[in-house]
C-alpha cells in the first residue's frame, strides 16, 4: 500500500504543480487561455482561467490530499492525531468519489459540456478521481483493521 500511496502523492503533486503553473500564466497543454479553459474547465460561460489565488488554493488542496495518502500509509510518520488523520482520509475519499461520480451526472454535463473537457472528463479526469477514491478507501480499511 505504501508504494501505491507514494504513487498517488507523486501524481497529485504533479497536478498541484500544474494548477500553480496555470495560475502563473502557463497555457500548456493548450495554445492559448481560451483553449485551456475549454480543456481543463469546460464551462461554456467561462472564458478565463481562475486567478493565481484560486489556483494556489486548488493546488494546496490537491497537494494536501497527496500528503494525507503518505501519512495514512505510513510512508511518512503521522504528525497528526490518528482521529484527525482518519477524518482527513474520509474527507479526501468523499471529495474524490463525488468528483468522479459527478462527471457522469446530467446536471454536471449541463454545466461542463464544452469540448474537449467533456470528453476528457469522462475518459480521464473522472476515472482518475475514482481511482484515487479507491486508494483512499483501501487506506482507510487498512487503518481500521490495524
Amino acid at each position: 500500500m505504501k508504494f501505491i500511496a507514494a504513487g498517488v502523492f507523486v501524481l497529485l503533486t504533479a497536478i498541484a504543480g500544474l494548477h500553480i503553473a496555470w495560475g502563473l500564466g502557463l497555457r500548456w497543454p493548450a495554445a492559448d487561455e481560451r483553449e485551456l479553459v475549454a480543456t481543463v474547465i469546460g464551462a461554456r460561460q467561462r472564458a478565463q482561467l481562475p486567478g493565481l489565488g484560486q489556483c494556489i488554493v486548488a493546488a494546496a488542496a490537491i497537494f494536501g490530499a497527496g500528503c494525507v495518502a503518505l501519512l495514512m500509509s505510513g510512508v511518512v510518520p503521522p504528525m497528526l492525531p490518528q482521529t484527525l488523520l482518519t477524518g482527513a482520509g474520509v474527507i479526501a475519499l468523499a471529495i474524490f468519489a463525488l468528483r468522479g461520480v459527478a462527471a457522469y451526472l446530467p446536471a454536471w454535463r449541463n454545466v461542463f459540456s464544452q469540448q474537449p473537457f467533456a470528453r476528457y472528463d469522462q475518459w480521464f479526469y473522472a476515472p482518475f478521481c475514482l481511482l484515487v477514491a479507491v486508494v483512499f478507501a483501501a487506506l482507510l480499511i487498512e487503518r481500521l483493521r490495524a
